[in-house]
């Protein structure tokens, strides 16, 4: 009887040391960080939908706290960073904030390039895995997309040809959204999107290269008047590639069933899925102007193709600044057109 007495508690605090180290009891609460409202598309219609996915996919096992608008601190350009150094364990952002990091992956944000971005984000995707992944060290890519192209909004100026542009100054998104604008003629001035509306409203920028989906998110649509874009089936004057990226020793640390768990939401698919949703606001963006009264101009075919051909200096730019690093540049635009080709139809 003494010998049960005395054994009784060893057990139990065996099973209860084995217990909390068996994977099945193990949880984790994921920090996701990134730089826009809570209302925006990313976190309403891809960050919280793909948490809730992983959440029950898991048994709760898997939870996310998403931290919106940058909470955790720092700027938008920091964010791939802190996903690498562990600051946040996922974040969702620009990667190409910081201008000349990403030089191989930025080959998507060329003029001219994506037609949809559930098309482009998969084509992506495969490129990053086959050429780029070396750029993105000390994470782990769960989804890469890019957005539903870059549109042309503007304060008070109506442009519907290259002459129209000449001298207006011009939100860029990026290092080759920057020099897209100088190309046409505008005065670029980069800035992530949240600092866009004030910048509008304040007159430091005539206008802004931004997607439609982030228009009324970020209250663009109540500082502009006047928008342009590219017709139907036509490529889009610019893009903006994103990440999805996680910590790698964040996602070492998991047991293999939730590895599962994130794996199984993550890729070729996941990528595709984010695409598909920013082609879905394209059309809720645009309403959200010309429910205003604002006006929207397509470039006319003609017009259409002297923006393509102003804007090759570009692409040349970048095969050399690429090929100066040692790298066949060549290559990788042939092989992102190809992709695109096959799947951005």
């Amino acid at each position: 009887m003494q010998l049960r007495k005395t054994l009784a508690p060893l057990l139990l605090g065996t099973l209860m040391a084995l217990g909390a180290d068996a994977p099945w009891a193990q949880e984790v609460t994921l920090k996701v960080h990134h730089f826009l409202a809570p209302n925006a598309t990313s976190q309403k219609m891809l960050l919280g939908p793909w948490c809730e996915k992983i959440a029950k996919e898991s048994a709760n096992r898997i939870k996310c706290q998403i931290y919106p608008a940058m909470q955790l601190g720092g700027t938008p350009p920091q964010l791939f960073d802190q996903a690498k150094d562990g600051i946040a364990d996922i974040v969702w952002t620009v990667p190409t904030y910081q201008a000349g990091r990403f030089m191989k992956s930025e080959v998507f944000e060329l003029p001219f390039m994506i037609k949809s971005a559930e098309g482009g984000s998969r084509a992506f995707w495969e490129y990053l895995q086959q050429y780029s992944l070396d750029e993105f060290k000390g994470t782990r890519i769960l989804m890469a997309h890019v957005h539903d192209g870059a549109e042309l909004h503007f304060a008070s100026k109506q442009v519907k040809t290259l002459e129209d542009l000449k001298g207006l100054k011009v939100r860029a998104p990026t290092r080759l959204g920057t020099r897209m604008l100088s190309a046409l003629g505008a005065t670029p001035i980069q800035m992530p999107a949240p600092q866009v509306q004030e910048a509008i409203s304040k007159g430091v920028v005539d206008g802004a290269s931004l997607p439609w989906e982030v228009v009324p998110g970020i209250k663009v649509n109540e500082v502009t008047k006047f928008h342009a874009e590219t017709g139907p089936g036509q490529r889009k004057m610019s893009n903006t590639i994103f990440v999805v990226a996680m910590n790698e020793a964040k996602y070492n640390s998991l047991p293999a069933d939730l590895k599962k768990v994130i794996d199984a939401n993550s890729g070729a698919e996941a990528s595709a899925w984010a695409g598909k949703v920013w082609d879905s606001t394209i059309a809720p963006g645009r309403k959200s102007a010309t429910d205003r009264g604002n006006t929207v101009n397509v470039l006319s075919a003609e017009e259409y193709q002297r923006w393509v051909k102003a804007t090759d200096i570009v692409t040349q730019d970048w095969l050399k600044d690429v090929a100066a690093k040692g790298i066949d540049s060549k290559q990788l635009l042939e092989t992102a057109k190809a992709l695109l080709g096959q799947y951005d139809k």
